[in-house]
């Protein structure tokens, strides 16, 4: 969703057995220090055997959803849309990626990653948030957090993450800053109390 080109969308996920972490949380644990997933939260959106793609929802860049429409020459009233976009990993970070739910409308790239929420990379759907038509529950982002085949898996058992199903009112509904802790509050943890033990919910 860049000013040239919109990014090709993942493919739906293959991933059919227990282990299969699409529409979950990784919250990042104590042990990832540094960089973009530091103190992270991210929306697994396809996990198969593949590999794993999602999207940080907790992360804000200096650049508000308003610069976007300006940058893409979008028409859009720029005092109601100041709210900050994601930094939605280290992928493609010049490509668009909106998280949206409980849309009716066939964007014309798009993966369903539940029947409530979608992720969407085509340019229609952000001029129809400018416009006031677009999916009132909305989350945008450039960039996305990618694994290939195994790493994902491999990262789980070095205690990098703990993972949980996901909850949309946390993406669309809590503000960012506090995603993390509220994630983290539905497993009963303080992530600032514990350090490398990792698990499933």
């Amino acid at each position: 969703m860049n000013a040239t080109a919109s990014a090709t969308p993942p493919t739906e996920n293959s991933a059919t057995d227990s282990n299969c972490l699409s529409n979950h949380f990784l919250l990042a644990m104590p042990n990832l220090r540094e960089g973009i997933f530091s103190h992270s939260i991210t929306y697994i959106c396809e996990h198969s055997e593949d590999g794993a793609m999602g999207i940080i929802i907790n992360q804000a860049l200096e650049l508000s959803v308003a610069e976007i429409f300006e940058h893409l020459q979008i028409k859009a009233d720029s005092s109601a849309y100041q709210e900050p976009v994601m930094a939605g990993g280290p992928v493609q970070i010049d490509h668009g990626f909106v998280l949206h739910r409980n849309c009716a409308t066939a964007w014309e790239a798009s993966l369903e990653v539940t029947p409530q929420i979608t992720l969407t990379t085509s340019r229609d759907i952000l001029k129809s948030i400018a416009e006031g038509t677009g999916p009132a529950d909305h989350l945008i982002a450039l960039g996305y957090a990618g694994w290939s085949a195994g790493q994902l898996e491999e990262e789980l058992a070095q205690n990098s993450w703990l993972t949980l199903p996901a909850d949309a009112e946390i993406i669309f509904s809590t503000p960012y800053q506090q995603r993390h802790s509220a994630a983290a509050a539905i497993l009963g943890v303080d992530m600032n109390l514990i350090s490398g033990r990792a698990g499933h919910a």
